[in-house]
């Protein structure tokens, strides 16, 4: 069996902003900094045998401090990128419904085959990170690995631990260095534990 943790990166002023970012390549926010060398004191010692990232900056910065302290390669690797949510990019969630009422009621609603223009279904979004995921699983048999991904590939990894539908309402937290574990053993998702973030509880800027 293969374990792995995944990370959402740090904060961005467009998270703060409540603007969707999609795979648009907003960097991390001073306050995101702090919390990915939190996260990268809280996991140096784990003994990854890789880590992995998205390649869009605010995963990639995230990512930085943990492979610079556990001193283990960093492999960036698109596949583990934000879905892209097409027209709503760079759009606040309030600016999405007022410009696109319908198309916003059918994302808010989680249609898994509802496309934003220009954008990824949450179906093909989900084909595409299990197809990430497995193939990273297929590299490391039995070893554990870290990857450094967004909030909308966690909601997916998710649910595919839990066997909840992409439509159902979601229930659970995704928060900013959050750490989460799952393991795979023969194709078979285990969820760990979810949501860690006593390492950010401590005054960031002692760090």
């Amino acid at each position: 069996m293969t374990r792995l943790c995944l990370i959402r990166h740090g904060e961005t002023d467009w998270n703060a902003g409540r603007r969707i970012q999609g795979q648009l390549d907003i960097p991390l926010s001073a306050l995101g900094h702090a919390q990915a060398r939190a996260t990268a004191n809280a996991l140096k010692d784990e003994g990854f045998a890789a880590i992995y990232s998205s390649d869009l900056a605010r995963a990639r910065q995230t990512a930085e401090a943990t492979a610079h302290l556990a001193k283990v390669s960093l492999h960036l690797y698109p596949g583990v990128r934000e879905r892209h949510y097409g027209i709503f990019q760079g759009l606040t969630y309030a600016e999405c419904e007022a410009r696109h009422p319908a198309a916003y009621a059918r994302h808010k609603a989680r249609d898994p085959r509802f496309v934003p223009e220009g954008g990824e279904s949450l179906l093909d979004f989900a084909a595409r990170l299990s197809a990430a995921i497995d193939a990273i699983v297929r590299r490391h048999p039995g070893e554990a690995v870290a990857i450094f991904t967004h909030g909308g590939v966690l909601d997916i990894v998710y649910r595919q631990a839990t066997g909840r539908p992409l439509e159902s309402p979601r229930d659970f937290t995704i928060p900013n260095c959050g750490i989460n574990w799952i393991e795979i053993d023969a194709g078979c998702w285990t969820l760990l534990s979810w949501g860690e973030r006593e390492h950010l509880e401590r005054p960031l800027d002692e760090l």
